[in-house]
């Protein structure tokens, strides 16, 4: 079946999840591309801080900064399916089937890609604050991390798991009605 997108909201909906795997896509890349460059040019930029900061700085912390960049593109990816499977959840609305098993499979998984996502965060926001306190040390850096508990996550999380409940018994409701058709 084809899915219909005339009702705006979920024309919103689609266009909205596409243009934001793009982004994740984009950021992906770019700080993959982050993680080599670190590497290979940390003598120089090394070189550069001291040159500006010789009394205030000592060199770039290397490892937290490629550790915390190899986070950020998990926590890409993750969002990059998520949406992926919100985009998948849209078409079936725009069907006008979304109770289908496959749908509770997907809120499901998408449950689980937030839970990584917040675990995720954890050792995240502690390389932060070691990035953010090492940037202390020179003049004009602005940093600033934030290292609390997102109740908010964690609501969409619950939220999340109890609707693939409700989504997997209403496709077992619907194959059984339809059974005794």
């Amino acid at each position: 079946m084809k899915a219909e997108f005339n009702d705006p909201l979920l024309l919103a909906g689609k266009v909205l999840t596409i243009v934001l795997q793009g982004l994740m896509a984009l950021a992906g890349v770019v700080v993959t591309i982050m993680i080599p460059v670190v590497l290979l040019f940390r003598d120089e930029i090394n070189a550069e801080i001291a040159e500006e900061h010789a009394e205030l700085v000592t060199s770039i912390p290397t490892m937290p900064l490629v550790g915390l960049f190899v986070i950020i593109v998990a926590v890409v990816a993750l969002t990059f399916l998520f949406f992926g499977k919100l985009r998948a959840i849209i078409g079936t609305v725009g069907e006008r089937d979304p109770f289908v098993p496959e749908n509770a499979s997907r809120l499901n998984a998408m449950a689980w890609l937030l839970l990584a996502v917040q675990v995720l965060l954890i050792p995240a926001a502690a390389l932060g604050l070691f990035i953010a306190e090492w940037a202390d040390q020179i003049e004009d850096a602005e940093i600033s991390v934030d290292a609390g508990v997102d109740l908010t996550g964690i609501l969409m999380i619950i939220t999340l798991f109890i609707l693939a409940r409700v989504f997997k018994h209403g496709a077992e409701m619907r194959e059984d009605l339809e059974g005794t058709v």
